[in-house]
């Protein structure tokens, strides 16, 4: 009986051993991960899907609304639908540069950790990583400050079809409401640029502003900008995280540059 109780006992302290360092492994691995880098790119595909897919949309919207209110001779509008058709097919472009460019910041994250030196072993920094790493923050930077510039111009719009929406909401208004007061309440979309002074209508007042407010081009194209607007700035959120990351490995493969690359951002 003795030999089988130590047969057992053997068995569960090997049984018990083995859990340890399956779960010893798994704390290596997760201890690892970049986070910094994951949080960024969850954050940039979200933020860039949400500018690229309703902006997309939002501006489809535009066109409608003006070519049905504002602007019914084509010729006045033929070259800002030239200028948007141009927009969407930049924004497919932007969506298939950032999907790519941050799987490669996120690889490079991971290729930076200490979870990689224990999957591959041993290794040492060269030139042409170090480079790679200062080309990313260059790049990254230089991104982000695009894409202040994407977020503050994402605004205008929003600017705009708030400015329509609140003339709407005055011609709503108890004060104003049934009143010979309303006809005289306008919104000319002239005088913000998309369209020459010639265009015809271009002013619309009263009632017929208020119309336009209550179609669902209207409240579809005002929501979906401001949602879009919203998605450029989580954009830039995840931009400034991505200079911290990419500045930090750079940082330790420089100054760590003969010693064992081990980095945690």
């Amino acid at each position: 009986m003795k030999p089988a109780m130590e047969t057992a006992a053997e068995e569960n302290t090997e049984q018990s051993q083995e859990r340890k360092g399956c779960f010893e492994c798994c704390i290596k691995c997760l201890g690892g991960v970049p986070y910094a880098s994951l949080v960024a790119t969850i954050l940039c595909f979200s933020g860039v899907a949400l500018f690229c897919g309703c902006g997309h949309v939002a501006l489809a919207g535009t066109v409608a609304i003006l070519e049905q209110h504002f602007s019914t001779n084509t010729s006045d509008h033929a070259l800002l639908s030239e200028v948007i058709q141009l927009m969407q097919y930049v924004i497919y472009g932007i969506a298939s540069f950032f999907f790519l460019y941050g799987i490669i910041l996120l690889a490079e994250g991971f290729y930076t950790t200490s979870a990689v030196k224990e999957l591959h072993g041993e290794f040492k920094t060269t030139a042409c990583g170090r480079c790679i790493s200062g080309m990313f923050v260059f790049l990254t930077y230089v991104l982000g400050v695009a894409w202040l510039g994407v977020f503050g111009f994402s605004a205008v719009p929003v600017f705009m079809f708030y400015n329509i929406w609140s003339t709407c909401e005055v011609i709503k208004s108890p004060q104003t409401n049934g009143t010979a007061a309303v006809e005289q309440i306008c919104v000319d979309i002239r005088q913000y640029g998309i369209i020459p002074w010639n265009a015809f209508p271009g002013k619309i007042c009263g009632s017929a502003l208020e119309n336009i407010c209550n179609t669902n081009e209207f409240y579809m194209s005002y929501h979906l900008f401001i949602v879009a607007c919203a998605g450029a700035g989580a954009t830039v959120i995840a931009l400034l995280i991505y200079m911290m990351a990419t500045t930090y490995n750079y940082a330790v493969l420089k100054f760590k540059s003969r010693e064992d690359c081990c980095t945690k951002f």
